[in-house]
Order: C-alpha cells, then sequence, then structure tokens
C-alpha cells in the first residue's frame, strides 16, 4: 500500500446478514485492519470510541436503515469526516442519487467483485490511485448516474 505509515486503515462494515460480513472481512483483512457490526446503534458506539478510517453501510437493516445512520454521521462533526461507502442490492438510480445527496462517497451493489471492494476502499482513503472500473457494479456519486 502507498501511505507512510505501517499502521492499517480500519475498515467498518455494517450489514446485519453475517454472510456479507464474513465475505467482506475475507476481502479486506490482509490489507485492513477490519471491524464488523450487524446492527446501526452498534456501529453508533463503535464510530465514538475508536478511529475508524471508512465504513461500509448496508441499506437495508432492521431498526435503523442506511440512510438514517449515514445521516446521524454527517452530522456529528467529530464523525462527519469518515467516508462511507453504501453496499447494497438496491440497483434503482434513484437511490444511487439518494446515496449522493446523503453524503455517501460511494455505491457499490451486491454481490461485488472483491476487486471492485478493494478498490473503491482503496479509492476513499487516498492509498492507491484508481484504475479502470473492471464491471458496472460501481455507480460513482458526482452526477454521472
Amino acid at each position: 500500500m502507498n501511505h507512510a505509515s505501517d499502521e492499517k486503515k480500519v475498515i467498518l462494515s455494517v450489514d446485519d446478514i453475517p454472510s456479507n460480513l464474513i465475505a467482506v472481512k475475507k476481502i479486506l483483512e490482509p490489507l485492513f485492519d477490519v471491524r464488523l457490526v450487524k446492527e446501526g446503534e452498534r456501529m453508533l458506539d463503535l464510530l465514538k470510541r475508536e478511529k475508524i478510517d471508512l465504513v461500509l453501510l448496508d441499506i437495508e437493516m432492521p431498526k435503523y436503515n442506511g440512510f438514517e445512520l449515514l445521516k446521524i454521521i454527517r452530522e456529528d462533526p467529530t464523525l462527519a469526516h469518515i467516508p462511507v461507502i453504501f453496499v447494497t442490492t438496491h440497483t434503482s438510480p434513484s437511490f444511487t442519487r439518494r446515496a449522493a445527496e446523503a453524503g455517501a462517497q460511494g455505491y457499490i451493489l451486491k454481490p461485488f467483485k472483491p476487486s471492485l471492494l478493494i478498490q473503491q476502499v482503496l479509492e476513499q482513503l487516498d492509498l492507491d490511485k484508481p484504475i479502470a472500473h473492471q464491471d458496472n457494479t460501481y455507480s460513482p456519486l458526482t452526477g454521472n448516474m
């Protein structure tokens, strides 16, 4: 990785489906310190207690959905700087538009290619130069939807 410190960046993956969390951990663990939580309240608690460098956030979860959680993150001055990438099954352009308006930095569709997940995390953490997108499962939130 192209960063000065040997300390691994911390990625928090939030999803109510354990198999999705396990997949993210297997893919990212060689490069990052990966934390996994299944619910929004636990995510918020962890964000306030630990230094988290990036959040991978599912949209559909019980109690709080991803949009509600992102709103809480963006409204908290101590958390607002943390990049958030939605990882979801929602393919509708209205969801990608809503994600951009809510302040998400990315939107990855499940099931995703491991290389795509790694690429997007690296880009958001400014750890590597982006490479060409390998498929159409990523919709950049820059207005090109």
